[in-house]
């Protein structure tokens, strides 16, 4: 909860005149207590959303070869942010007594998606390092070269970009893409934390 109080400062604002005393406004600060509660419960939430997004990861992988699981997968991850802030507002009602400011607010969905991105990122790095063996690739050549695809391709004039693109994922280490979606996912907190934070904020 935030709470105002008026501080009483001293303030020259005239030599002839001497000392003027004015009143003035200063919100007050998470105390230490306070900002350790917010990164506990926004690691569990965090943990939450990382099982959430490797489900999510692991569907579209399995979707290569059954195609409703790769809509399983979108869906998941679609769900999201609704999830995050299902999660904000049971935090807000049962561990802030129903009251959230939306700067703490938006502190906790940072909080929340920097915690599922780390873990995510580790989840990712363990099966491009000693999971898929390079099941990825070999399974969109596959997708790619049926001839319905192939004649899409050839359409479109697609078949240099197609293989630039499928040699760079071949030679994409575990770490880059670990990285690369450590960074989105970082970046989409700060960007969807902000209507999350506005549409859970109440106050007294």
């Amino acid at each position: 909860m935030d709470y105002e109080f008026n501080l009483v400062f001293l303030h020259r604002n005239n030599p002839k005149s001497g000392v003027v005393i004015k009143p003035r406004n200063i919100k007050y600060q998470m105390v230490p207590e306070e900002y350790m509660q917010l990164k506990a419960f926004a690691r569990i939430d965090g943990a939450l959303l990382s099982m959430m997004w490797i489900a999510s990861f692991a569907c579209y992988i399995a979707g290569l070869s059954v195609p409703l699981l790769m809509m399983g997968g979108m869906m998941l991850a679609v769900c999201s942010p609704l999830f995050a802030a299902v999660r904000l507002r049971k935090f807000r009602d049962g561990v802030r007594d129903g009251v959230i400011s939306f700067r703490r607010g938006y502190a906790y969905m940072i909080l929340v998606f920097f915690y599922a991105a780390l873990l995510f990122a580790i989840a990712q790095f363990a099966y491009f390092q000693f999971i898929d063996n390079g099941y990825l690739v070999s399974r969109v050549v596959e997708m790619m070269n049926t001839v319905q695809n192939r004649q899409v391709i050839q359409a479109y004039g697609m078949g240099d970009l197609l293989n630039d693109s499928l040699r760079q994922m071949a030679q994409t280490r575990p770490i880059d893409y670990a990285l690369s979606y450590l960074t989105v996912n970082i970046v989409l907190g700060f960007v969807l934390g902000l209507p999350i934070a506005a549409v859970m904020k109440k106050v007294r």
